[in-house]
């Protein structure tokens, strides 16, 4: 049976849609785990149906929502950019938590995650990363032709082809811009929690000289990246997902 979404209103700005599953047994509610999902990606896609099924398994507080201009969530698409969609996370957890929490980030969503964490120290006490998609902004620019880059500024924005059969996706040029507001790897990143990194070794989105970097950035002493050579970006086979579960429960274990 399909839950519906709840909506979250905010004055002046586009209505998110969130999923809150709250721990069956009060003791498990004193964390909860927030997914963070990727570039156009929506709260009920695969990754984030698996948490929500192993929360019901493992009895453990699940909050899942869509960024504004995503899945169920009010607003356009092409009228936002990281900072919306940083605000977007910062207030689904301000508003709908109180208690610690783990933030598991899929690609944009580990970015957006690690920017959280490092704007919410005193709230963010774990974090996995799948397929993490720091400064992709940046990465995308440095592929662009002069030819797009011409037509990027003429138009506000390109269409770029996607690898998985969606045809193509715009990307606007306040987008590029704006992600220089949120950059992380040009400096060391001072999260002193537990983290872990999942990374495909076919992912041609982001490749994994980037969860390496990001891994020497990152100041935790508490840090693993696992590198699988035959995943790719999506990491949802139903053994690297099993994989997530693992991590989610072992975080969970640290703080009970």
């Amino acid at each position: 049976m399909t839950i519906s979404a709840e909506f979250l209103p905010r004055a002046g700005k586009p209505r998110l849609a969130y999923l809150f599953q709250p721990a069956k047994n009060p003791e498990r509610r004193k964390v909860t785990i927030v997914f963070f999902t990727g570039f156009r990606s929506e709260m009920r896609g695969e990754k984030a149906e698996y948490l929500a099924r192993s929360a019901e398994k493992h009895d453990f507080s699940l909050l899942r929502f869509d960024y504004s201009g995503h899945g169920e969530s009010e607003g356009n698409f092409e009228d936002l950019v990281l900072s919306d969609w940083l605000d977007d996370a910062l207030t689904a957890i301000d508003t709908l938590t109180t208690e610690p929490l783990i933030i598991i980030g899929s690609s944009m969503g580990g970015w957006l995650g690690l920017r959280a964490a490092l704007l919410r120290p005193d709230r963010v006490k774990g974090f996995i990363g799948i397929s993490t998609a720091p400064d992709f902004t940046r990465a995308i620019r440095s592929l662009l032709s002069e030819e797009q880059i011409g037509l990027m500024k003429f138009s506000g924005k390109i269409e770029l082809a996607c690898d998985y059969g969606q045809g193509s996706y715009p990307v606007t040029e306040k987008l590029i811009l704006d992600g220089e507001n949120h950059i992380l790897l040009d400096s060391p990143l001072p999260l002193h929690i537990p983290i872990r990194l999942f990374q495909g070794g076919r992912d041609t989105d982001v490749p994994y000289e980037t969860a390496i970097k990001l891994l020497e950035k990152i100041q935790s002493d508490d840090i693993r990246l696992e590198l699988v050579k035959e995943a790719d970006h999506r990491f949802s086979r139903p053994d690297l997902l099993a994989r997530l579960e693992s991590s989610a429960l072992e975080l969970l274990e640290k703080m009970a």
